[in-house]
This record gives structure tokens, sequence and C-alpha cells, in this order.
């Protein structure tokens, strides 16, 4: 058995394990959307001395930035049609027309102003605010990972792959992409290395399916501003 635990819920089907393990016992999948490590050393030590927005939030003992996941990300790129990879500038990735700039509005710190996903889309650069300021933010997001990504956000970037049905993320975390799916009738698999995470994220996804009209967006997250490569609007 290549993986700990499986939990299927709606249509989604959760793997505990690595997921170089069970991704090869896995068929092609429409999309890959993920936020991998992106071995910059991010761990509590480091998020502690960030300040008073990092102290608000105590995520535990975490140790897992270290290093990337090229051969992940590798085998992603050969067994499905569309990819966006957050930290894909972490990468070493194919040149692309269009990356997708999450803009946190996240005020005076020393955390980044904007996170980047690297796509595989022959498209414009495109551009979304979202509020991620510590306990100021946009939407209703319970953060109960240190690198979690806003639902409105993971549900915007879905938007631009509105054909692909099934989608993977093999660094799941807290299942933030899961529940994306859940709200937009995807097809999802998620695997997760960390059982405490593993089971944040059943326990979301289970409340999404809960959740009434779950196949309409309700506050649908639109672009901001949509860009080209040279900073011109497209």
């Amino acid at each position: 058995m290549k993986y700990a635990q499986k939990e299927t819920i709606g249509d989604c089907t959760l793997y505990l394990g690595d997921c170089m393990d069970v991704m090869p016992t896995l068929g092609k999948v429409d999309a890959v959307v993920t936020d991998p490590p992106y071995g910059i050393n991010e761990n509590s030590k480091k998020v502690a001395s960030r300040g008073k927005i990092a102290k608000a939030i105590d995520y535990g003992d975490f140790d897992w930035d270290t290093q990337t996941h090229p051969a992940a990300i590798d085998f992603c790129l050969r067994n499905s049609k569309h990819q966006i990879i957050f930290g894909g500038n972490y990468y070493d990735l194919p040149p692309t027309s269009c990356w997708l700039v999450w803009d946190k509005q996240n005020g005076s710190n020393d955390f980044a102003d904007c996170e980047l996903a690297w796509t595989n889309l022959k498209k414009a650069v495109r551009l979304i605010q979202w509020r991620w300021n510590g306990m100021i933010r946009k939407g209703d997001d319970v953060r109960e990972h240190p690198t979690q990504k806003p639902q409105g956000v993971m549900e915007w970037c879905l938007t631009h792959i509105p054909d692909a049905q099934t989608i993977l993320d093999p660094f799941m975390g807290s299942g933030t992409t899961g529940v994306a799916c859940a709200n937009t009738g995807r097809t999802f698999t998620g695997i997760e290395l960390e059982q405490k995470y593993f089971d944040i994220a059943c326990k979301r996804i289970e409340e999404a399916y809960k959740q009434p009209d779950m196949f309409v967006m309700q506050d649908k997250p639109q672009p901001v501003e949509n860009l080209d490569m040279f900073g011109e609007k497209a």
C-alpha cells in the first residue's frame, strides 16, 4: 500500500502519504493546482520572528520547507494538461506568458506583498487583490496552515481552467484546493504527508459539501487588472 489512509468525501479523494508514492498509482488529471514547499526554510522559529502578526497564530512546530520537490513537479507536468503552481518562481520551470499574481494587500511587514503561481496557460498575466493581513483579511477563512491560501484565491485560480474537471493537489496542506473544487463542482484528488493537516483537510471538505448551493460561488473573486508580460493592460 502506497498510503497510510484514504478518505472519499463527495467527489474528493484524499490520501495521507508521500505524493511520490501515491501519484504513480493515479491516472492522468486535467489539471494540477498546488502550493508546494518553496525550499526557503520557512519554519516555526522563523515565522515566530516575523512580529505581532505571525505570533498571533500558533502553528506548532514545523520544519518541512528545507527543500523544493522538483521530481514531484516534473511528474505533475507529465501527467496533467494544465498546471497552476504557487511558488513556481522557486522551481526550474519553462518560461510562461501567464503568471497568476495574488496581491495580498498585507500592509507594511516583512512578508511578501504578492505571491506568484506559474502556469502553462496560453494567456496574459492575471492579478487578484485579496487581503490577507493577519487577522485582517477578506472572507471568513480560518487560517490553519502556515502557507494556507484563501479559498477565494483558489476558486479564482480555477476560473482560469474552466474546462478542467479533475484536479490534483499533491501538496494538499489544509485542503483549500479541495474546498474550492467542492464549491465549484470539480473532482479533486489531494495528497498530504502530515496527519494533522490531512485531518483538517478532511474536515474542511466535509463542511464544504454541507453548505447550501455549493455549486454556486458566492462573492465570486474577480481579477482586478489583467496585465501582459510587459506590465501593460491586456
